[in-house]
């Protein structure tokens, strides 16, 4: 019987349009609850597939930097957030919560 070959699964190679990215970030926002690390590396995905290396020079942050806050095991401030998600093209879009 042959050896199965099996590779570490990347989200980023399945993000490759806009719109992709933003489905997957809502779909990410939906899941996460409260969970701000888990959302924070849904961006982190985000930004490697735009290019982390462009990402530090449109936010003016270190590349190291932005891959530790954007790890899932950082804790980036809600500031950083906010230029991560400009810099990506993504707008934060307040809406009414859905009631249980």
């Amino acid at each position: 019987m042959g050896t199965i070959k099996l590779r570490k699964w990347d989200t980023v190679e399945y993000l490759k349009t806009e719109e992709d990215m933003v489905m997957y970030l809502q779909a990410c926002m939906e899941e996460a609850g409260d969970d701000a690390a888990f959302i924070a590396a849904a961006l982190g995905d985000i930004a490697r597939a735009k290019g982390m290396t462009q990402l530090a020079k449109d936010t003016g942050l270190g590349r190291e930097s932005l891959y530790k806050a954007l790890s899932g095991e950082g804790n980036p401030s809600f500031g950083t957030i906010l230029k991560v998600m400009h810099a990506l093209g993504i707008k934060l879009q307040p809406q009414p919560a859905a009631h249980a």
